[in-house]
């Protein structure tokens, strides 16, 4: 199976959309360059271990959204009252 035929994997997400990109900081000496083609390829090698093909190229281009559990806005202090994540 092809990345594209994937129907849930190919749906942007609505839930919050933003167009505001955000990076995990590098460590070890690696460069954002580094730890970003790490972070597709990995990605990447678990959907090959679901019998997905895809590209890492074709993975950083699609729409994605970070929701956070609600065990982890509890543990940073977020009110879950508030619709808004942060």
């Amino acid at each position: 199976m092809n990345l594209s035929d994937h129907p849930v994997l190919c749906q942007p997400s609505s839930a919050n959309p933003s167009s505001e990109t955000t990076h995990d900081e590098p460590f070890g000496g690696r460069s954002h360059q580094v730890m970003e083609a790490d972070h597709w390829a990995q990605l990447a090698g678990v959907l090959g271990g679901h019998g997905i093909a895809a590209d890492t190229r074709d993975l950083e281009r699609l729409p994605h959204d970070v929701v956070l559990s609600e065990r982890l806005l509890a543990r940073v202090g977020h009110d879950p009252n508030d619709p808004v994540q942060p």
